[in-house]
């Protein structure tokens, strides 16, 4: 994936547990062409170790930081219990970013039927050093790839008809390498809008608090959207759905996760203004985030368990909740105060 065939000491990098022997695991540095390395037991916890297996396995991919790397032999220490959080966030973000770029490099080179390290000399590995890392050099190719790629150069040497070695600036991305690199970064990279919810309960305590929960509903709407459009984010519009009594979800979809986090946020807050001015109530059950295609899944099977619990609550005509006062009642249930 890089330049440098070693890693740096102090460095974290990914790496992959092989095999375990008598003294420590022998890993493979997944970033460094699969390079063998090796931990000692000593280096896996700082607390006492009880079990090794419950420290490392066979097959896991983790970060561990690089203590001694010796060129000549190819021998590299590593160590798991000096790696802090942050190295570990930061290490794994570089790696996934890493795994990235070199899936779409490869990609390239299957496609045009050529070699890969030739296509990260000339242009993966300029662009790390250029960029930083060929990540973000990747995600301005997405909307402008001759800024990036048409001022990549290398030397070329070629043999003069006098038979005198002449050394050229070429460019370093052909027109078939370019158009394989482009679709192929744009189909992988281009930013899906996050899906951003917020759960609530909303509850009157008046004695029509149905009535006052339904005429709510769309002033709520209305407010929620000036809010949003006051955060400065008019492509965050924000929904409001009942999913069963009193439960609501307050939803938005945006490209940049804080922003549509506080979009939603604010919404929430303008919820429950408008709700306490009618003597009601909004409790925030999970506050704004960023939702999975798996998290909405597991969402739409509740909201189908709540509306055959509603309808089997319903269909009670011999419930003995209806006649009980407005003490401990279950909205939930009993559908008083609620919508």
């Amino acid at each position: 994936m890089y330049e440098p065939r070693f890693p740096e000491v102090d460095a974290a990098v990914m790496i992959q547990v092989k095999h375990i022997a008598d003294m420590g695991a022998y890993v493979s540095l997944l970033e460094y062409n699969n390079i063998e390395g090796m931990i000692l037991f000593s280096e896996l916890s700082r607390r006492r170790i009880r079990s090794i297996s419950s420290l490392i396995k066979v097959g896991r991919q983790e970060p561990s930081m690089v203590l001694r790397v010796d060129r000549d032999k190819g021998y590299i220490d590593l160590s798991k219990r000096r790696v802090s959080e942050e190295e570990a966030a930061t290490c794994e973000d570089r790696y996934n970013k890493s795994k990235l770029v070199h899936s779409i490099m490869r990609h390239a080179a299957d496609t045009l039927g050529v070699d890969l390290e030739p296509l990260y000399q000339r242009i993966g590995w300029p662009l790390y050093r250029r960029y930083g890392h060929a990540f973000e050099a990747f995600k301005l190719i997405v909307t402008d790839p001759d800024a990036v790629l048409d001022v990549l150069t290398y030397e070329e040497t070629v043999v003069g008809p006098d038979g005198v070695e002449v050394t050229n600036t070429v460019p370093a991305v052909t027109p078939e390498v370019k158009d394989a690199l482009v679709k192929n970064i744009r189909r992988r990279m281009t930013p899906q809008p996050l899906k951003i919810r917020a759960d609530v309960e909303m509850k009157c305590f008046q004695f029509d608090g149905v009535l006052h929960i339904k005429v709510l509903f769309a002033s709520i709407h209305v407010e929620a959207m000036r809010k949003a459009e006051a955060a400065g984010n008019a492509d965050c519009p924000v929904k409001i759905k009942l999913v069963a009594p009193p439960l609501y979800v307050l939803t938005t979809q945006t490209l940049d996760k804080d922003q549509g986090i506080a979009v939603l946020t604010n919404a929430t807050k303008v919820c429950a203004e408008a709700i306490e001015k009618h003597k009601g109530k909004l409790v925030v059950k999970e506050a704004a985030r960023a939702v999975s295609e798996r998290d909405d899944k597991l969402f739409a099977d509740t909201i189908e368990k709540l509306k055959l619990a509603g309808e089997e609550v319903d269909g009670d005509d011999d419930s003995e909740e209806e006649d009980n006062g407005m003490g401990d009642v279950d909205f939930t249930k009993a559908g008083a105060g609620t919508d």
